[in-house]
């Protein structure tokens, strides 16, 4: 018969007296020990009934791994006083890391492609290691060795002993994985495909980038350039982004941090041709991607695109604003096709209510700023200050750029005194620009895509390239989430390798958000994550006596603590089940 605790079934911990109360103990369960033997499995997954994909997860994904722990047939005496709760560690959030890690076969594939060789820890468990890490609380790989692995469960979860962890092996996790990258992303389409039967008629392209600390002499890839991450003074690399309408990532590509984002798109399109080959897919791409040799490109081979226009463009389409033929796609946001100058292309001109309130207290704050620095400059010019005409021209020049929204509000004039008013050398003076205003009136709000689909309903046109937005705040948020700036690897190689791994570890974000998302959770990954990482891990230890009373030795449970009730029913509506107790040590008394 199964081993068990005589008179312990829960460890109860202590809580503070509560004042003005009724005297006694309080007690709360933090683990739950189960039967010192295993006797039956347990189970961590019920994800079949919550995915929708073709082929249904396993329940063995999420399962801990087995440890043959010992067993004897006599039961135990414990010392009920002496037992206590040691060792408490990071658990659910790298559970449910791990857990994602092999419900995407991630596990499987880099077994398959780079069989195990000689090393201590085969290297498809040093990227879980490093992916892991990445998603659930992103640091270098100095601080994976020295603080955080050891404060996390993946000791048992892996079976890696802490010593093997070390920068050395974690470095050269790195450089394994860099070659597989081509698999990886082949895998990964058909295996998100198979999970969330996702469609790829729709790609959605962005560039976004990454700064670097240090001087990243080894890395020819390291250029400044225009940094979304508001650090022009740093070096960065670009890095291109296709996504399917979902939000989930299909692919990748790094560029040097001075590309323009233009020149990337023919490249991006052939790198994604050649993975997946060539159909006649869509591809959605903000205004920065638009010029007239990518359009041609993509024309030439067949390809459908809606992309947005730049600005200055929506001035050829005046006429259309005042209209009265718009269609409502959504409450505040209204549409119309145009015709194009070319038969094969089509404009959407579109109008945001929300936007048009946001664009007009932008320009009311600069047109203020720009007349309140041209009321200093005047006085400037006044007080005999600012006396050369030049100077006065280089100043204008620098408000108008600092305040460009407004640039073209006013029509300022400066001119030369002669004879000069005492000091006053200079008369500077400014109107309205009337014709500036009107257009800023009546274009505030609007916007214009162009497309080369045959089908003419423009709403649906605007709904798939609004999805672009909400794939770029996506990965505007995974940015800050993932930690994926700054890099601090100066080796491109390195770079690379570091940039696979945070994309790894947002795919696993992505599937989580896909996952939460269809159990009715929404799709901010965040909020689960830091929930699960309440949950710990823990060794209830119980010493153990003789029938005569002598001890003899101390048993080891390593449990997982009691989630509480909110923690319950976010387990029950992800359809998991945590497990209750990983291993059981025997510590025996030295004879």
């Amino acid at each position: 018969m199964p081993t068990h605790v005589l008179g312990v079934g829960r460890v109860a911990a202590d809580r503070p007296r509560a004042p003005l109360r009724r005297s006694g103990r309080r007690q709360r369960v933090v683990a739950y020990l189960g039967e010192l033997q295993r006797s039956e499995q347990s189970g961590w997954a019920q994800l079949g009934r919550t995915l929708s994909g073709k082929e249904k997860p396993q329940r063995w994904l999420f399962d801990p791994p087995h440890y043959d722990d010992p067993c004897e047939d006599e039961p135990l005496l414990v010392r009920l006083r002496d037992v206590r709760l040691e060792r408490l560690r990071d658990f659910g959030d790298v559970w449910m890391a791990l857990g994602l890690w092999r419900l995407l076969g991630l596990d499987r594939l880099l077994e398959k492609v780079a069989p195990a060789g000689r090393e201590e820890v085969p290297w498809s468990v040093v990227a879980a290691i490093l992916t892991s890490a990445r998603f659930c609380r992103p640091q270098s790989e100095l601080h994976i060795e020295s603080t955080w692995y050891r404060g996390t469960a993946l000791e048992d979860l892996l079976g890696v002993p802490l010593d093997k962890v070390h920068t050395d092996r974690l470095y050269g996790g790195l450089d394994w994985l860099l070659p597989q990258k081509p698999a990886i992303e082949q895998h990964l389409k058909n295996r998100l495909g198979t999970l969330f039967d996702l469609e790829y008629d729709l790609l959605l392209y962005d560039i976004t980038s990454t700064y670097f600390e240090g001087q990243c002499a080894a890395n020819p890839l390291a250029r400044r350039g225009y940094s979304r991450d508001g650090r022009p003074d740093c070096l960065q690399v670009c890095i291109g982004l296709v996504v399917t309408n979902d939000g989930i990532p299909l692919g990748y590509e790094v560029f040097a941090g001075n590309r323009n984002d233009a020149t990337t798109v023919a490249e991006i399109v052939e790198a994604m041709e050649r993975k997946y080959g060539r159909a006649n897919r869509v591809w959605v791409m903000d205004r920065g991607m638009v010029s007239e040799e990518n359009l041609k490109f993509l024309r030439a081979r067949n390809g459908q695109y809606i992309v947005g226009t730049p600005k200055a463009m929506l001035r050829q389409f005046e006429q259309y604003l005042t209209g009265q033929d718009w269609q409502e796609v959504q409450e505040g946001v209204e549409v119309k096709l145009v015709p194009g100058p070319e038969a094969d292309e089509t404009f959407i001109l579109a109008r945001s209510a929300d936007r048009r309130e946001k664009e007009k207290a932008m320009h009311r704050r600069f047109i203020e700023r720009l007349e309140e620095a041209l009321g200093k400059m005047r006085s400037s010019a006044e007080s005999g200050r600012l006396k050369d005409e030049a100077v006065a021209n280089r100043r204008l020049g620098r408000l108008c750029g600092q305040y460009w929204r407004a640039a073209g509000a006013f029509q300022v004039n400066i001119e030369r005194l002669s004879p000069p008013q005492g000091k006053q050398r200079l008369r500077v003076a400014w109107t309205r620009n009337r014709r500036w205003s009107d257009w800023a009136v009546l274009s505030e709000g609007c916007y214009l895509l162009r497309t080369n689909l045959t089908q003419t309903d423009p709403a649906t046109l605007w709904k798939r390239y609004i999805q672009l937005t909400e794939a770029e705040w996506a990965f505007r948020i995974s940015k800050d989430e993932l930690e994926i700036r700054p890099i601090w690897h100066q080796r491109e190689d390195r770079v690379l390798a570091h940039i696979l791994v945070c994309f790894l570890a947002y795919v696993l974000w992505k599937t989580l958000a896909q996952w939460m998302r269809r159990s009715g959770l929404g799709d901010a990954p965040r909020t689960v994550l830091e929930e699960l990482a309440k949950i710990k891990s823990g060794d209830v230890v119980l010493p153990t006596q003789t029938q005569q009373g002598r001890y003899n030795g101390t048993v080891r449970l390593r449990c997982v603590t009691e989630p509480d009730e909110a923690q319950k029913v976010l387990l029950h509506r992800l359809g998991v089940t945590l497990p209750r107790r990983l291993r059981r040590i025997d510590e025996v008394v030295q004879m």
